[in-house]
């Protein structure tokens, strides 16, 4: 009931603040595309995640991140990670973010969301159609391309859709298998991502007070010898058995 109370008390500050950071950000996002082109893009985009992550702490949540296994810099890298909320997005910018990082998003968040539809469109992530195949085959592909081109990460997240109780879902294996044969040299990193859901668990009414958020970073696959299933199959149980649903 604690936590219920603070939470109806905090919550307007935390969305007035949320929400105020993306439209503050929007023009700041195209002006720095503007004048400084993608270095300048993205280092506005790296301090908005930044500043998204302190806003959540209005709420009396705690923010953490595992540490990086070795990962290299002159190769792809695919994040293949579970999916709670909304806030998993920041979560990953920024423990990845000397990375590059990109997502794969529903097509319809690249259009009327304030610096998130922004970036999604000019950071180098794609927006894909999951009922029309013609177009979201040949956009992962390209995706996948583009990573390898510049050696970038890309996210995706295999469940589809949030797991909105926090437990993670079937892992479908065809979006990770078309970027994996366009960036053949690509490292797979399972990303464990915990406690995002929990902010959400009421619809935003409210935003229970003292949610753990956190995102680690699984140790990488080996890919040598397995199928697409099952370097898929194996990025889910290990993230699995991480968040202790094994």
């Amino acid at each position: 009931m604690l936590r219920l109370t603070l939470g109806w008390i905090l919550m307007p500050i935390f969305t007035l603040t949320f929400f105020l950071l993306l439209y503050v950000f929007h023009p700041i996002q195209m002006l720095a595309r503007k004048l400084g082109g993608y270095e300048a893009h993205k280092k506005t985009v790296d301090a908005m995640l930044f500043c998204l992550l302190q806003a959540i702490k209005i709420t009396g949540a705690t923010v953490g991140f595992g540490p990086l296994p070795p990962l290299p810099i002159d190769r792809p890298i695919l994040l293949v990670s579970n999916h709670q909320s909304m806030y998993d997005i920041a979560l990953i910018g920024w423990l990845f973010r000397r990375f590059h990082p990109k997502y794969v998003s529903k097509v319809e968040l690249t259009r009327g969301f304030p610096s998130v539809s922004y970036n999604l469109r000019h950071g180098g992530s794609v927006g894909i159609n999951r009922k029309d195949i013609r177009q979201s085959l040949p956009t992962l592909k390209a995706f996948g391309e583009y990573l390898a081109q510049h050696c970038y990460a890309g996210c995706i997240f295999p469940e589809g859709t949030r797991a909105r109780d926090g437990k993670v879902k079937f892992f479908r294996p065809q979006g990770l298998a078309i970027l994996l044969k366009a960036a053949p040299e690509a490292v797979v990193v399972p990303i464990a991502v915990q406690g995002s859901w929990e902010i959400m668990k009421h619809g935003l009414k409210p935003i229970p007070f003292g949610c753990r958020l956190r995102c680690t970073a699984l140790a990488p696959i080996d890919r040598v010898g397995k199928t697409t299933e099952e370097v898929v199959q194996e990025c889910e149980t290990n993230i699995k058995a991480f968040l202790g649903q094994a």
